[in-house]
């Protein structure tokens, strides 16, 4: 397949927008918990669009999965359900912090993790320390941390300086100090997609057995990986509709709309969806450019999420020096993508691969949350 990384680049960049925007629909919901709206979006999220999707470009999904070796459907599921920790208290941090400070901290921190769990995991963090790549991608890591350090002080100041019934007319639930804790635990759980997505190899083998196009090879991974967020996420939601005695919201929408809410729903799962889908699609188009891959999706989603929470209004009140601290913040989240790609380019060098033929490119090691 010839590589077209303009192309790529692009798909990408719809990704990131998918990836930025799937919990816009969820804020219209009117009358149901959090949890149950929560669980009905993740529905389409996890179940039906990785399902439909891959039965519609995939010939034979049931052969592919059901010739797969039993140990690779298990792993993917496991890692999978692992993630869809992350995934649900990525969820929460929005929930708390809303679109632009909560994706900044999540998507942070699961940079930073994402890029140095799977070397420590598999045992190639000291060959990270060794080679130049390596030192150049922790340096990557460093900066992200500090970007993180600045959108957190924004967070502290936003805390001060405007009282409770300004904080919650853009975001009706903000809490900086539980959407902080609950960014790196979203952060640390979600690097688990990485493994979830190695030990899914021979599926994506399998599917390209059964005449499945090798840009889409990886749907059939998709549909195990997230079942096991699903279920992750299908146990706690019911938990709290028990515990909030919120079950009912799935009849009941409290003299709101209950078709709207549904089709809300559906419409940030499937958003939510689309960032693998597109993801997916651009890291093969990109050539001897896939090590940035990784470095472009979190840019673009960084971008586009801090660009709809200023359309939200959600620094609105707050003072210039708070608003130009989460703003640096942002840059520097992003210069520290670019020093990790930087960091991947110098890994791709020949000199280089042989030592680190055993440890994932940091770009490869989480593809999203």
């Amino acid at each position: 397949m010839q590589a077209n990384p303009v192309l790529g680049v692009l798909l990408h960049a719809i990704g990131g927008l998918a990836a930025a925007s799937f919990y816009i629909p969820y804020k219209n919901v009117k009358g149901w918990a959090w949890e149950s709206y929560w669980l009905v979006g993740g529905v389409f999220s996890w179940l039906v669009a990785p399902l439909v999707g891959a039965a519609l470009i995939c010939p034979n999904l049931l052969e592919t999965l059901s010739s797969a070796p039993p140990s690779s459907l298990f792993w993917t599921y496991a890692f999978g359900v692992l993630w869809g920790i992350g995934g649900l208290t990525f969820g929460l941090s929005m929930r708390y912090l809303g679109l632009s400070l909560g994706y900044a901290l999540a998507l942070g921190f699961c940079a930073a993790f994402g890029t140095i769990i799977p070397p420590l995991f598999q045992g190639g963090f000291v060959e990270l320390l060794a080679q130049l790549s390596g030192q150049v991608t922790l340096a990557g890591v460093a900066v992200c941390l500090g970007g993180i350090t600045l959108c957190g002080w924004a967070g502290v100041r936003k805390e001060r300086e405007l009282s409770q019934e300004e904080k919650q007319a853009a975001i009706k639930e903000f809490s900086f100090i539980k959407g902080a804790w609950v960014a790196v635990f979203a952060g640390v759980m979600s690097a688990c997609m990485a493994f979830a997505f190695a030990a899914g190899k021979p599926i994506l083998e399998s599917a390209v057995k059964n005449g499945a196009p090798e840009i889409f090879s990886n749907l059939p991974v998709l549909v195990v990986a997230l079942l096991g967020g699903l279920t992750t996420n299908l146990v706690w939601c019911l938990f709290l509709n028990a515990k909030n005695h919120s079950a009912r919201n799935y009849v009941d929408a409290g003299g709101h709309r209950l078709g709207l809410n549904y089709l809300l729903c559906a419409l940030g799962g499937v958003t939510w969806y689309l960032q693998f889908f597109f993801y997916g699609m651009g890291t093969t188009q990109m050539g001897a450019y896939d090590f940035s891959s990784w470095t472009i999706h979190m840019a673009f989603i960084i971008a586009f999420s801090n660009l709809w929470g200023l359309l939200g209004r959600e620094w609105h009140g707050t003072s210039r020096g708070t608003r130009n601290t989460v703003f640096a913040g942002i840059v520097v989240l992003l210069l520290s993508t670019a020093v990790v790609g930087v960091g991947n380019f110098i890994a791709s060098a020949p000199a280089e691969a042989p030592a680190l033929e055993d440890a994932p490119p940091a770009d490869r090691a989480l593809t999203d949350m």
